[in-house]
């Protein structure tokens, strides 16, 4: 199936005209043969807007990804009602910065959002983002609450443990998906990173994916696949996450992380917290089907 007949299915369901919901087959042969080994880049400094464009055009410029007239998602992590400085949420001025450049690339819409744990209205706004992209004063951008009509049944036949799942449409539509992770501890997960953050896009009683978190979030990856994974590693939470709150469990690495394999760039990103990817269940459960490389001797690492 490609995404064309995909979208169809979609399109079709959600007009009325499908009784059965899209079934989504995207990986003929789950198993990763990349001809040319992935490339991880790396930039780093303390002015954000200018980081976040070098970062970019170390790959090459956002015109690589976004094309005139797409309809642009970024998700960011706006899970939490926390400040930019404790670390919970990716930092607002990446965000803009990367809707900036969305905008200057031809998109006709970019919409940034995030099904939130805390309060929505509240994480919205304390997280800097609502405000950052709002600042921009381009009817192109917006910055809309999740609404649980958006949401869609999706049939994973790779699932190994999640056989089907509801998914926001918004999301599965859009011409470009740019995940925005922040890079911090998880009570569960040890950490979370681009891979946990596409759960922002499920509906449903999120708490069953914490069971079997690993194989569900690769599971999931099957059908949320980003363009690009931009992975925010100005201050991480190296304790205490996801929540965090104190901070005293705040490091700041001034640092971003990229790459168009969602799996090499979770993987270099265990680096910062001194572990291994393979130690990260959902990164491994991820390179066994086939999403990306594992392997750190294998991923070109370029620090622009």
């Amino acid at each position: 199936m490609d995404r064309r007949d995909f979208l169809r299915q979609l399109s079709l369901y959600t007009a009325g005209a499908l009784a059965a919901p899209p079934v989504l087959e995207v990986l003929s042969n789950p198993t990763f043969a990349a001809s040319t080994p992935p490339t991880v880049n790396v930039v780093k400094g303390k002015n954000y807007e200018e980081l976040t464009r070098r970062l970019l055009l170390s790959l090459g410029g956002m015109k690589k990804f976004v094309h005139s007239g797409d309809k642009v998602v970024i998700k960011p992590n706006i899970g939490w009602d926390r400040t930019p400085e404790q670390g919970a949420n990716t930092h607002p001025l990446v965000v803009k910065t990367l809707v900036k450049m969305a905008l200057e690339a031809g998109a006709s819409k970019v919409q940034v959002f995030d099904r939130s744990c805390n309060e929505e209205r509240r994480c919205y706004f304390n997280s800097g983002i609502k405000e950052a992209v709002e600042s921009l004063g381009d009817k192109r951008a917006t910055i809309p609450y999740v609404e649980e009509r958006k949401f869609v049944p999706i049939v994973i036949k790779q699932g190994k443990a999640l056989r089907d799942w509801i998914f926001y449409k918004e999301a599965l539509e859009a011409d470009c998906y740019i995940n925005v992770p922040v890079a911090k501890h998880h009570s569960l997960a040890k950490l979370t990173l681009g891979l946990k953050n596409s759960m922002g896009m499920l509906g449903g009683n999120r708490g069953r994916i914490h069971q079997n978190m690993g194989q569900n979030l690769a599971d999931i990856a099957t059908v949320i696949r980003p363009k690009l994974t931009v992975v925010d590693a100005t201050r991480i939470l190296f304790r205490n996450g996801p929540v965090g709150g104190n901070l005293r469990d705040v490091k700041v690495l001034d640092t971003l992380i990229a790459s168009t394999d969602p799996v090499a760039v979770d993987s270099y990103a265990t680096t910062l917290f001194n572990l291994r990817p393979e130690e990260i269940d959902s990164i491994r459960r991820a390179y066994e089907f086939g999403l990306g490389e594992m392997d750190l001797k294998k991923i070109r690492v370029l620090e622009a």
